[in-house]
């Protein structure tokens, strides 16, 4: 296990200021629309972790090609898209303020990131042999 806990309190310290950026840009002009680019960065990962198991057998360890493991990446891209083209098209409706939609793009890409940089450090490998 190469990941200790550094990387732990590292990540949870780069989580937290996603969370507070998209907290902010709620917050200081009271809109609470830009909060759901937080639920949608959390979301995303979801259907990648679901589907990454879909379509393999036991024997062999590639996962090119498998049609569950596309779908579930394909599904995981259109929220994390969505999570960066809500603020834009909520500013560009005037619905917030530029300056929350561009607090909010930057937490929930601080919120995103954290979520794939834990995921990379603390993978299992399934090989023991």
């Amino acid at each position: 296990m190469a990941a200790g806990l550094k990387t732990v309190i590292l990540l949870s310290f780069v989580l937290a200021v996603g969370f507070l950026l998209i907290i902010l840009s709620c917050a200081l002009w009271s809109n609470w629309l830009p909060l759901l680019v937080a639920l949608t960065f959390v979301v995303a990962p979801l259907p990648n972790a679901l589907f990454s198991h879909c379509g393999s057998d036991d024997f062999s360890t590639e996962n090119e090609g498998s049609g569950p493991v596309d779908l579930g990446r394909f599904i995981t891209s259109l929220i994390v898209v969505t999570g960066f083209a809500l603020p834009l098209i909520l500013a560009h409706a005037e619905v917030i303020k530029p300056a929350a939609c561009i607090m909010s793009i930057i937490g929930g890409g601080l919120v995103y990131g954290t979520i794939l940089a834990y995921t990379a450090a603390f993978k299992q490998d399934t090989e023991e042999f």
